[in-house]
């Protein structure tokens, strides 16, 4: 049957799929809970999807650089429970997503949210992989950019209605999948002619795309790969083979994550230490 949209939308309770316990149409928070608080200069509240990863995957390559003022804690928000409204997340993010960011090394501390602005923010406060070159860091914003509105039409539009939505219609399915296609063949081009995202340097650009369609082209989310045939974009494969290798990402793709293989799960991170198990 041909759904007609009412004059007037009404919000029905429980609808949307696996989802639907924590999407509403309001904003705000709905009940007083603490955050966690440790002894590190950077703490962070996230869960290892791939936004959330960006920034895991971040600290550790700045860890890995040798920089001690990035050691930080990482601490899970459970968003199925609905953690993300508790009243102190909502004042780090009043927009209720993962990852939120509180830097206490400055005074009063400094509160990061959304997923690009930290890459930026920590970019920028330890000055690297981030160009301070025009041309080059012009690149790179451009493809962080890029990534921040083409991926809606990833996980919002194709991983919905193709994983998630409770069911099935070809047409949203057959919209997102050709855009997804489509900015895959995007990636594809601009890797066929350099070694990372935005040219010769890794840099924020290859960390905010790589969680998503590097997993995406793994089969690591929606189980779509064959869907999508991924194996054809051959040179976002043999980048995001490339990127899973570096040992920051390796260690940053694992903490906040709850779920699959118990080795490859960190609930919650205070030190390289925490790696060693």
């Amino acid at each position: 049957m041909t759904y007609i949209p009412p004059k007037v939308w009404k919000w029905e309770v429980g609808s949307g799929g696996k989802f639907a316990s924590i999407n509403r149409p309001t904003a705000g928070a709905t009940h007083d809970k603490k955050l966690a608080k440790g002894n590190n200069p950077l703490q962070l509240h996230s869960l290892a999807t791939p936004n959330g990863v960006k920034v895991t995957i971040m600290l550790e390559e700045l860890i890995e650089m040798g920089f001690k003022d990035a050691e930080y804690d990482a601490y899970i928000v459970n968003i199925m429970e609905g953690d993300q409204f508790g009243k102190e997340f909502v004042d780090i993010n009043p927009n209720s997503k993962i990852p939120a960011l509180l830097d206490t090394s400055t005074t009063p501390p400094i509160r990061i949210f959304e997923s690009g602005a930290i890459l930026v923010y920590l970019a920028e406060k330890f000055k690297v992989l981030l160009p301070t070159n025009a041309a080059q860091r012009a690149e790179v914003m451009s493809w962080l950019m890029w990534q921040m509105g083409a991926t809606p039409m990833l996980g919002g539009g194709f991983g919905h209605f193709y994983a998630y939505a409770p069911e099935k219609y070809q047409y949203p399915i057959d919209r997102y999948t050709m855009e997804v296609k489509r900015q895959l063949d995007v990636l594809d081009g601009q890797l066929a002619n350099h070694p990372f995202i935005a040219g010769k340097e890794y840099s924020i650009a290859d960390i905010a795309i790589w969680p998503w369609y590097g997993a995406l082209v793994n089969n690591e989310v929606y189980d779509a790969a064959e869907f999508i045939e991924a194996h054809t974009y051959q040179n976002v494969v043999r980048w995001s083979h490339e990127i899973a290798q570096r040992p920051a990402v390796k260690r940053g793709r694992i903490v906040n994550k709850s779920w699959g293989n118990k080795e490859e799960q960190l609930i919650e991170r205070h030190s390289q230490s925490d790696f060693k198990r």
